[in-house]
């Protein structure tokens, strides 16, 4: 265990939880028992103290984390579909989050998903009511994998519903928002809404 001194621990995790375990959602609920904690014990003599050191661990711990979290959306309640959103283009970050959130918190998409249905609509619609100021619709752009489902706001000229079905069949989905009106972006993961977690959650009893 690496010798880190524990205001520079907490700064480093707080960096890492903030793109790892804050960006991910099943359905937008929370537990009193959701809990990340990072401990250093020192025992490998190991000191992060240079900026090149902090840069170093820093970028490991991101990574751990990203992959714990990505892990926690497999492991999800009925999952049938691992969901990566990805929004470019936003003014700052916190916009590109929201819209992410929207869309991933959206049963509507949720429910296409687990149907393998490219419903573009539903994801458009999701985008629009994310509460974005002055967000022009006709500038947004909306990718599944590599295939372009909405230009400049409405159904891509060149879109097909067979190429929609073929990356909708994926258990690995990844979904990019283009919004063009700034340089920001952000990821969240998240997963389809099924049967098998309606019924899980139907029939949990504390």
């Amino acid at each position: 265990d690496a010798v880190v001194k524990p205001k520079l621990l907490r700064r480093c995790l707080e960096e890492a939880v903030s793109v790892s375990f804050n960006r991910i959602t099943v359905d937008g609920d929370t537990s009193t028992n959701d809990a990340c904690t990072l401990v250093a014990t020192g025992k490998s003599e190991v000191a992060v103290e240079s900026s090149a050191d902090i840069e170093i661990f820093t970028r490991a711990l991101i990574d751990v984390c990203a992959e714990l979290a990505r892990q926690l959306i497999h492991d999800a309640e009925g999952a049938t579909k691992f969901i990566t959103i990805e929004v470019n283009g936003g003014r700052v970050i916190e916009e590109c989050e929201q819209v992410a959130f929207t869309v991933a918190h959206s049963p509507l998409v949720k429910t296409a998903f687990f149907a393998s249905d490219a419903n573009w609509g539903r994801i458009l619609a999701a985008v629009g009511r994310a509460g974005l100021k002055d967000l022009v619709v006709d500038d947004i752009d909306i990718f599944l994998g590599d295939v372009c489902i909405v230009h400049q706001g409405g159904r891509a000229p060149d879109y097909s519903e067979e190429a929609g079905s073929r990356v909708m069949a994926e258990d690995a989905i990844r979904v990019r928002i283009e919004l063009k009106r700034g340089d920001a972006s952000a990821t969240v993961w998240t997963s389809d809404l099924s049967h098998e977690y309606i019924r899980i959650n139907a029939e949990y009893r504390t």
